[in-house]
C-alpha cells in the first residue's frame, strides 16, 4: 500500500459558490453530513463572506449551527479578511482558511487588497491570535497544528490558500519566484499549512512540479496543499504531478462542481470521486467510500439543477460490484 493521501473536500464552499442555484443553509449542512458519511474528515463547510457579493454562501453561521461537533471531523471556514475571521470565531469551525492571492490583480478584485495588503491582513489576524488560549487537541489527525473543539470562541487552526498560482485572469502569467516569495513571507508569519491554488485551471503538470519545488524551498517546514480546477482538462494530471512531487494533501469538490465568481472563465474543481478513483486504483489510501461519493455527487446535481460534471457520476466506478 502506498502512502495515504488526505483529500480536503471543498464542495460545500468552493463547489457551490459559483453555482446559479442558491441552496438554503439546511441543504448545505445536509451536503456536509452526506460527504462526511462518505469519508470526508476535513471539509470546507462554509465561507464567511458578505452575502451581497457571494449570495450562495449566505448563512454560514446557520450551516455551522446545524452541524454539531462530532469526533473525527474537522470543519473549515474560509475567510477573506479580519471581519470574516471574527465571524468564524463565533461558530464551531475547527479550522480557518485565509484566502489570499498570488497577484495584485486578483487580490484587488476578490478582496480589494493588493498582495502586500493581504500579507498585512494575515499578520494582523495572527497577531490577534497571540493572546488567545492555545487550541485544544482535535480528534482529527491533521498534518499541522491541531485546533478547534467544536465550541464558539475556541481558537481554530489557521491555514492560507494562495489563488492564481498558475495564472491570473487579470495579471497573466505568474512566475515561480513570485509564488516562492509570497509563500516564504506567509511561512515566516507562522502559517503551517499553505495551499497553492490553480484558480482558473491554467496549470500543467510540469509547472506544478516547478512551483511545488519553489514553494518547498521557500518554506521547507510548511505543509503544502494543492487545489486544482479542471478548466482546461489538466486537473487530474496536475494532481498526479503534485503527488509525485511529494504533496500528500489535495482539495477536491464532490461532483466536480465549483469555480470562482471573481475569476472569469473559472470552472469546476477536480471531482472528489474522480480523484479518489484514480488514487485508490493506484494503491493509495484516501479513506473515502467511492460508491457513497458517487451517490452524493448525483444528489447535489439534482439540488443545483444540473448533472454533476464529474466522470464518475456519469460512468460509475470500475470494476462494477
Amino acid at each position: 500500500m502506498s502512502r495515504p493521501i488526505t483529500i480536503v473536500e471543498v464542495g460545500p464552499r468552493d463547489g457551490l459558490q459559483n453555482e446559479k442555484a442558491i441552496l438554503e443553509p439546511a441543504v448545505r449542512a445536509e451536503l456536509v453530513r452526506r460527504l462526511e458519511s462518505a469519508g470526508a474528515r476535513r471539509i470546507e463547510a462554509v465561507s464567511f463572506v458578505h452575502p451581497k457579493y457571494v449570495p450562495q454562501m449566505a448563512g454560514a453561521e446557520e450551516v455551522m449551527a446545524a452541524l454539531p461537533h462530532e469526533a473525527g471531523r474537522s470543519r473549515i471556514g474560509l475567510v477573506l479578511n479580519g471581519k470574516g475571521y471574527d465571524r468564524a470565531l463565533g461558530t464551531t469551525v475547527d479550522e480557518v482558511n485565509v484566502a489570499m492571492s498570488a497577484t495584485d490583480g486578483f487580490g484587488l478584485k476578490n478582496q480589494g487588497l493588493s498582495v502586500d495588503q493581504q500579507v498585512e491582513m494575515l499578520a494582523d489576524i495572527i497577531a490577534g491570535r497571540a493572546n488567545a488560549p492555545p487550541p485544544p487537541p482535535s480528534a482529527v489527525p491533521l498534518p499541522f497544528s491541531r485546533g478547534g473543539n467544536g465550541s464558539p470562541g475556541a481558537t481554530p487552526t489557521l491555514s492560507a490558500t494562495l489563488s492564481c498560482v498558475w495564472g491570473c485572469p487579470f495579471d497573466g502569467e505568474v512566475s515561480a519566484d513570485q509564488v516562492a516569495d509570497l509563500v516564504g513571507r506567509i511561512a515566516e508569519l507562522g502559517v503551517e499549512e499553505i495551499a497553492l491554488a490553480d484558480t482558473i485551471g491554467a496549470g500543467d503538470p510540469w509547472a506544478v512540479t516547478s512551483k511545488v519545488e519553489a514553494a518547498r524551498a521557500a518554506a521547507p517546514d510548511a505543509v503544502l496543499r494543492l487545489h486544482f480546477h479542471d478548466t482546461r482538462n489538466t486537473g487530474l494530471a496536475n494532481a498526479h504531478a503534485g503527488i509525485e512531487a511529494g504533496v500528500t494533501v489535495l482539495d477536491a469538490s464532490v461532483g466536480g462542481i465549483g469555480g470562482c465568481p471573481f475569476a472569469p472563465g473559472a470552472t469546476g474543481n477536480i471531482a472528489t470521486e474522480d480523484l479518489v478513483y484514480m488514487l485508490e486504483r493506484a494503491g493509495f489510501s484516501t479513506g473515502y467510500d467511492l460508491d457513497a461519493l458517487i451517490v452524493t455527487a448525483r444528489w447535489i446535481g439534482e439540488k443545483i439543477g444540473r448533472p454533476a460534471p464529474s466522470a464518475l457520476s456519469r460512468a460509475g466506478g470500475w470494476p462494477k460490484g
